[in-house]
This record gives structure tokens, sequence and C-alpha cells, in this order.
């Protein structure tokens, strides 16, 4: 009994850290629409696979208040981490891709 406590207790702390590091696992996408007012990006996400498959997800995310937009415009190439909170999906850090 003793065993399979400590088992179960591996197992979901192992699953607590894959899906922290799915969470921020690093994405790539192009910015479409940037609402300054309400504190939210879409970005359209590049879809990996084959040559001259259609563009992938988009998603509308919160920018967290301390966060800028300024330098950010509609059609910018970025890469990004999100994570899953409050009924939606917050960006956690934002860059341009050279």
């Amino acid at each position: 009994m003793k065993a399979a406590k400590i088992v179960m207790t591996s197992l979901a702390a192992a699953s607590l850290v894959t899906s922290a590091a799915l969470a921020q696992q690093s994405m790539s996408g192009m910015v479409t629409k940037i609402d300054r007012l309400s504190g939210t990006i879409s970005i359209q996400q590049t879809q990996s696979g084959t040559v001259g498959a259609s563009g992938g997800a988009l998603q509308e995310y919160k920018v967290p208040k301390g966060q800028s937009l300024e330098a950010f415009h509609a059609g910018d190439k970025v890469t990004f981490t999100t994570t899953d909170s409050d009924g939606g999906k917050t960006i956690n850090k934002l860059d341009k891709q050279k």
C-alpha cells in the first residue's frame, strides 16, 4: 500500500512538471491585431509542416499590465510563451523575430 502511494505521488508530480514545461513552450507567429486599450494581442501561429499548408490558428492573448505593446505592430513576426489563466491565455514573454 505504501509503495502504491509513492508511485501515485511520483506520477502526479511528473505530470505537473510536464504540463508546466508544455505551458512554457516557445511558439512563433505573426501579429494580426493589437488592442492597447484592452491589453490584448492577436497572433496567428506559424504553421509547422509541409509546404503549402494553410496558416496556423489565430488566437487572442491577454498581456500583463506591466508589459508594453508600443514596439509591436500588425505584421510583426514574433516568438512568445503563454500560460493559461482566468478564462484565457496570457503572454509571458513576447519578442520580435529578426
